[in-house]
């Protein structure tokens, strides 16, 4: 049963957390995602396998915390996740965040990087609205300025995504690419070559643009946005331990 946090702004966050020992691993969702994805559910029953402190959480205005997913954005999913992590876990942490969730989980490490022990990024999107307003045709830059939001087709659902104009505006201001990106901890990336949705040129781009003594990006060759199948699940999962034992200084 998923327990409530109410954070600074007013918002209910839900969340579900496994006690274990630390540091713990905090999972960061994808835009339009859930607590109750694959890779959250299966990097959770790992966890507790390993005695592992756990957490995974929805943003406001996804899944079951409160809020309109239209009203929200990125800055809004941020403190979000800050909330969760300062609030509910103890200790530094591991975060593992996928595509949109690496971009919050970029964020928090640039914010808070005590409290972060390492990062796992899957497909991570930073800075994806940008990279959307750019491929937007005249048409749909005019809606989304005049009507306030636009209508995308969804790879994943019948219903389209919509973007608001709110979402593309206050996002540049949360950019991670466009500023110097210290990462201190041990970083692993993980990029599929088949992702439609973030190309590996992203992966490229941040494996190139970012600053650390321990940071490595793996392809898989073949490897969709979805980045769960059991192999790709068993690569986070060992990635997640590498960055444990590096933290601890064990190699």
């Amino acid at each position: 049963m998923s327990e409530v946090l109410e954070t600074a702004e007013g918002r209910r966050i839900a969340y579900d957390r496994t006690a274990g020992k630390g540091p713990g691993v905090v999972f960061l969702g994808g835009f339009k995602s859930d607590k109750e994805g694959t890779k959250a559910l299966a990097l959770e029953a790992w966890a507790r396998a390993e005695g592992r402190a756990f957490l995974r959480f929805d943003y406001s205005g996804h899944g079951s915390s409160s809020g309109d997913f239209l009203d929200g954005c990125i800055g809004d999913w941020f403190e979000d996740a800050r909330a969760a992590i300062l609030t509910l876990t103890e200790g530094p942490q591991v975060l593992v965040g996928s595509s949109m969730g690496g971009w919050i989980a970029l964020l928090m490490a640039r914010a808070h990087p005590r409290k972060v022990a390492g990062l796992v990024t899957v497909a991570a999107a930073p800075d994806f609205t940008e990279s959307m307003w750019t491929e937007f045709s005249d048409d749909q830059r005019r809606a989304l300025m005049e009507e306030g939001q636009v209508a995308l087709p969804s790879d994943y659902s019948d219903a389209p995504y919509v973007i608001t104009r709110r979402l593309i505006e206050e996002a540049r201001g949360r950019q991670v690419l466009n500023a110097p990106l210290a990462l201190p901890m041990p970083v692993r990336m993980l990029q599929g070559t088949a992702d439609t949705d973030v190309p590996v040129l992203v992966a490229l781009r941040l494996l190139d643009h970012a600053t650390g003594p321990d940071l490595r990006l793996t392809l898989v060759k073949g490897a969709d946005h979805r980045f769960s199948t059991p192999e790709c699940l068993t690569l986070i999962e060992m990635s997640v331990a590498k960055v444990l034992r590096r933290g601890a200084g064990h190699g």
